[in-house]
């Protein structure tokens, strides 16, 4: 499913025309976006947790010459799915 068919079930699960569905997709998005740049989490109980998860710097290669190089330390969003999207899924 891409982002097109997901505001398309929004809006038809919810009755709402597709620009009210997506104005509403993209502000969840934009909620958790802006959560996850605070550096906080977003529970969505049922559902799962966002959150954000931090990665050291440190050293690897350049696949095409071999040299060693430096990767930057950088955060990662990270999604953990919750039990009752698991049981729904078995």
């Amino acid at each position: 499913m891409n982002k097109q068919e997901l505001i398309a079930q929004v809006a038809t699960a919810a009755g709402l025309g597709k620009s009210e569905a997506s104005r509403a997709v993209e502000a969840v998005f934009d909620a958790i976006s802006t959560s996850l740049k605070k550096g906080d989490e977003v529970r969505l109980v049922g559902f799962g947790t966002f959150a954000v998860s931090r990665r050291k710097a440190s050293t690897g290669r350049n696949p095409r010459t071999g040299e060693p190089m430096t990767i930057k330390a950088s955060s990662q969003p990270k999604f953990k799915a919750g039990k009752v999207l698991k049981d729904s899924l078995n």
